[in-house]
């Protein structure tokens, strides 16, 4: 489904000589420019018009006659239309795979094995139609994507101890954790998404970020992320040493021994990492607690704020066997 910007027919063109940037700017369009290779590349085109694009000089009718005809002289597809659910029904069975959506940035590719809709950060025609109280800049520099019980909480709790990283909102239904790119709640779009983050004082030096520790083995959210945000920068946590490669770019592996035991020097490790400004100086705002048996908060008046009883828990010796 193709928006008003990509045939030119807003509400208020109505007339061919006041047509956006002249007549010859709609004829370009039509006569093997921008509208031609839409319907050219794309199996299955389904436009928006006004109703106002029909009257007047009836510029809908000109613009969708006159690009069939151009169509038809100057290539050897044969143009065949449905009605609406019709050719929904139509476009899935000819690409059954494209069902379930992917938010990408870039183009849109129709060929590939999903639906790519594309991040309106990235594409000017998606820019105009946004509203201008959105912001494209409510999306993650990074995240941790777990896996769980390696102490990505305490992780968590750390890094928003630093004055320039913020995360997310809570989330009502998983607790601190958003789950968008490996849920459900992925199909509710990056509007949804982008409600969980506030809006960056600066968009410099602040450092929005999630952390959802189901991320790690979810076969979907690499290439969910991966599309959205490209460039934002991974941090997961590995306790035990593991024989396969990874790759270092954009990837940071913690040692989650060393995290439980000397967490200022891992965190001095993920500031370089993440190139985040100023430094923040962990081994003075941590302290051990002997009674909990872990490194916690410390406040105001020597007080500490430590992770609840669920963490951090001790566990009798596994059997030999």
């Amino acid at each position: 489904v193709l928006p008003r910007q990509t045939c030119g027919l807003f509400t208020h063109t109505i007339f061919y000589k006041e047509y956006p940037g002249g007549p010859k700017e709609l004829d370009k369009s039509i006569q093997g420019g921008e509208l031609f290779f839409t319907v050219v590349l794309n199996p299955i085109s389904i436009f928006m018009t006004h109703l106002s694009n029909y009257g007047n000089d009836r510029l809908g009718l000109y613009t969708f006659v006159n690009l069939a005809n151009f169509v038809r002289t100057w290539t050897n597809l044969k143009l065949q239309t449905l009605p609406p659910v019709q050719l929904a029904h139509k476009y899935f069975e000819l690409f059954p795979e494209q069902k379930d959506p992917l938010w990408q940035v870039g183009k849109l590719i129709f060929s590939g094995k999903n639906i790519c809709k594309l991040n309106p950060c990235d594409d000017k025609r998606h820019r105009d139609i946004w509203s201008k109280e959105k912001t494209c800049d409510r999306l993650p520099k990074f995240l941790v994507v777990g896996p769980q019980k390696t102490g990505t909480t305490a992780l968590y709790l750390f890094l928003i101890m630093h004055p320039s990283i913020i995360s997310n909102s809570p989330s009502p239904k998983t607790f601190e954790e958003v789950q968008f790119f490996n849920r459900n709640n992925y199909h509710r779009g990056i509007d949804w998404y982008m409600d969980f983050f506030p809006t960056p004082s600066n968009v410099t030096t602040d450092f929005l970020f999630e952390k959802s520790a189901n991320y790690f083995h979810s076969e979907e959210a690499p290439k969910r992320a991966a599309s959205l945000i490209p460039k934002a920068k991974i941090i997961t946590i590995l306790i035990d040493p593991s024989d396969r490669a990874y790759s270092w770019y954009q990837l940071l592996i913690i040692d989650g021994q060393q995290l439980r035991t000397d967490p200022s020097t891992v965190m001095d490790e993920v500031q370089k990492f993440l190139g985040v400004s100023p430094h923040y100086n962990y081994s003075e705002a941590l302290t051990f607690d002997s009674h909990k048996g872990f490194w916690c908060q410390l406040l105001e008046e020597g007080k500490t704020k430590c992770l609840g009883k669920s963490k951090g828990r001790k566990y009798p010796p596994m059997d030999s066997e």
